[in-house]
């Protein structure tokens, strides 16, 4: 467990279903069997009420008000600061800057170093990443002249660790790596990677848009220097993203993005920027959103990592057994280390011919190339079908799911 995190509920999968309000409805008249968290996480109602009461009761602009409204808002959304802090082992808060996403917390790093990246440095990528963190790094490609250098993943989903290894050279500059796979479910070996690229003087991002979800994450055991995270898919609110950056790091950093918040003094003549986090949050933030992260992460803190991942595991096990006994179906990504994502691909079956039969019985799964068409490359497919699970999936909904599947695949021949 995270540092100040405190375990107060037995893992009850009818009683967790039961705070989420959403997987009470029907789909196409049919109960709705929903698998497709790793694109995006359901809210229980603690994170649903939070909104509706910070509204309600305590809402204005932050940081720069002085009547009380202001000044309740600026404690909350700064108490969901610490609890991120705590969830991830960061040292201090000043290391956990909250952006509009995931996304923008890669492109912040990305454009932070810019100004060091010389034509023919090179940047360390996997063929797994998602596009998010990928096009930022071609960016720097286009417009700096960075080589990419990209790394080959094993017959099993595994990152080919040798390979990586071999990969560096006196121009590497930089390692930007998944912490968990959206498509292969695959964990890396994080602390490896870091070790090997920190041997060599290198700095690596950890995007951990899968990994926080699944994993347990310890920034400070990592000794990472930068992780990102969306907490849509923690069963928090979209719009709003973490990236945690060693201090040191962080402002090492040239700012993002201009205007209110992040400055210290502005004259006609020029401009001071504040102090680490604010100087990378300019504007008005997504306050509600941060408020309900902090939601999101208290719900999730009262159960046992072990518990939770325990229970997604068995249902990965339980779909996995299920849909290799289908003809001509092809699992990918079967990495000893993985998580609970089933990716397939069907000979003659289109995935999305596939997605869409499937939500006729009301299972929602994921088809296309899930941001990841450098991998679908490396696969050899253009899309494959997902299916991933949640705290709050049973055993019962991945039957269903199975039963739905073989239906579907008859129904296409």
């Amino acid at each position: 467990m995270a540092d100040g995190a405190t375990v107060t509920r037995k893992f009850d999968i009818d009683a967790i279903r039961a705070e989420f309000p959403i997987l009470s409805r029907d789909v196409n008249g049919k109960p709705l069997v929903y698998l497709d968290s790793a694109a995006s996480a359901q809210k229980p109602q603690a994170v649903i009420d939070c909104f509706t009461n910070q509204m309600s009761h305590a809402y204005a602009n932050v940081h720069r008000g002085l009547h009380t409204l202001a000044n309740e808002t600026t404690s909350a959304m700064e108490d969901a600061r610490e609890d991120t802090r705590r969830f991830l082992n960061a040292s201090d808060v000043h290391e956990i800057v909250f952006t509009k996403g995931a996304t923008e917390g890669i492109n912040l790093v990305a454009n932070g170093i810019a100004a060091q990246i010389e034509p023919g440095d090179e940047i360390i990528l996997s063929v797994m990443e998602h596009h998010a963190n990928i096009i930022p790094w071609h960016f720097l490609r286009e417009r700096h002249g960075a080589v990419l250098k990209w790394i080959p993943v094993l017959e099993d989903g595994q990152l080919d660790m040798d390979a990586y290894e071999a990969a560096f050279s006196d121009k590497t500059r930089f390692v930007a790596m998944t912490h968990m796979s959206n498509v292969l479910g695959t964990a890396t070996d994080a602390k490896r990677i870091i070790d090997i690229a920190h041997a060599r003087g290198v700095q690596v991002l950890l995007d951990g848009c899968q990994g926080a979800v699944h994993l347990t994450v310890d920034v400070q055991d990592l000794d990472v220097d930068f992780y990102v995270f969306a907490p849509h898919k923690l069963y928090g609110p979209s719009g709003v993203g973490v990236l945690y950056g060693k201090r040191e790091a962080l402002e090492a950093l040239r700012p993002y993005q201009g205007g209110g918040e992040m400055i210290e003094t502005v004259t006609m003549d020029g401009a001071t920027y504040g102090e680490i986090p604010h100087k990378f949050e300019a504007g008005t933030p997504p306050i509600l959103e941060i408020i309900a992260l902090g939601a999101a992460i208290r719900w999730y803190e009262q159960f046992d990592r072990a518990d939770v991942q325990r229970h997604e595991k068995a249902l990965y096990e339980r779909a996995f057994d299920a849909v290799r006994q289908i003809n001509n179906l092809t699992v990918h990504g079967t990495a000893p280390e993985k998580g609970s994502v089933l990716t397939f691909s069907v000979d003659g079956a289109h995935p999305h011919d596939i997605a869409q039969i499937l939500d006729k019985y009301g299972v929602a799964i994921r088809a296309g190339h899930h941001c990841a068409q450098p991998l679908m490359t490396h696969l050899g497919v253009s899309a494959t079908a997902r299916a991933s699970f949640g705290i709050y999936n049973t055993a019962e909904e991945v039957d269903t799911f199975v039963e739905a599947l073989s239906k579907t695949l008859r129904m296409l021949g």
